[in-house]
């Protein structure tokens, strides 16, 4: 299976040369940001439900934020039950 076309090909031959990727920011002038504990959970949750093949449907919301304003160890059990192997 071919990924790029030919007309693709020659749009890269007609980069500029000084067109290059950017380098990562500095730790140092990076916007301080705090995100709320419960708002932290209820990512991982998520990301927890995704990893595991786990798509919550659109009315699963009212129990995800639920479960993110639970206490961290009863996250912490549902990431263990969540994620086999850890």
């Amino acid at each position: 299976m071919q990924t790029f076309t030919a007309a693709a090909d020659r749009a890269w031959e007609h980069a500029p040369a000084d067109d290059f990727l950017l380098a990562p920011p500095h730790p140092a002038d990076r916007i301080a940001c705090r995100v709320h504990p419960r708002d932290l959970r209820r990512l991982d949750l998520y990301a927890a439900l995704t990893a595991t093949g786990t798509a919550p449907f659109p009315g699963d919301r009212e129990a995800i934020e639920a479960l993110s304003a639970l206490p961290d160890s009863v996250h912490e059990a549902l990431h263990r039950w969540l994620t086999p192997g850890r």
